[in-house]
């Protein structure tokens, strides 16, 4: 028993009288239906975005290579105060904010458990931002 070759399928759409009548002009001037002129465009509109798309992935891998071979090395961070110094001198800002997940107050060491309230202490000097427990913040640097 031969298998028959699977027949094309049938696309409807709805487009504009102005589309319309473009692409009946454009078959009547080839003298082809205008199903064929539909097909036609669509199918070298799929190959043009299939060859953009290639183009556009090799540009950006051979950007991202030239980017990678030429990258500096980023300065150390400035170190983090020890503890036993003035931990929040140099602080610019305090978010409050809830944990999301457990952290460790960086000021007491104490576990700071998931919904707890808690701040984020910011530095404009390099440091890391600092995770402080809403008791052991002092009263002067709480957000009012």
């Amino acid at each position: 028993m031969t298998e028959r070759p699977k027949k094309e399928r049938v696309l409807h759409t709805r487009v504009p009288a102005v589309l319309e009548k473009e692409l009946k002009r454009l078959a009547a001037s080839l003298r082809v239906p205008v199903s064929n002129v539909v097909r036609a465009i669509l199918e070298d509109a799929i190959d043009t975005m299939d060859v953009a798309t290639g183009a556009a992935t090799d540009e950006l891998r051979s950007v991202a290579e030239r980017l990678g071979s030429s990258r500096k090395p980023r300065p150390p961070r400035t170190p983090v105060a020890e503890p036993s110094k003035a931990p929040l001198e140099g602080a610019i800002g305090v978010t409050e904010m809830k944990l999301i997940r457990d952290a460790e107050c960086s000021l007491t060491g104490a576990t700071l458990e998931v919904g707890t309230d808690a701040f984020m202490v910011h530095f404009d000097d390099g440091r890391a931002p600092m995770i402080v427990a809403a008791d052991a913040l002092p009263a002067s640097l709480t957000p009012r």
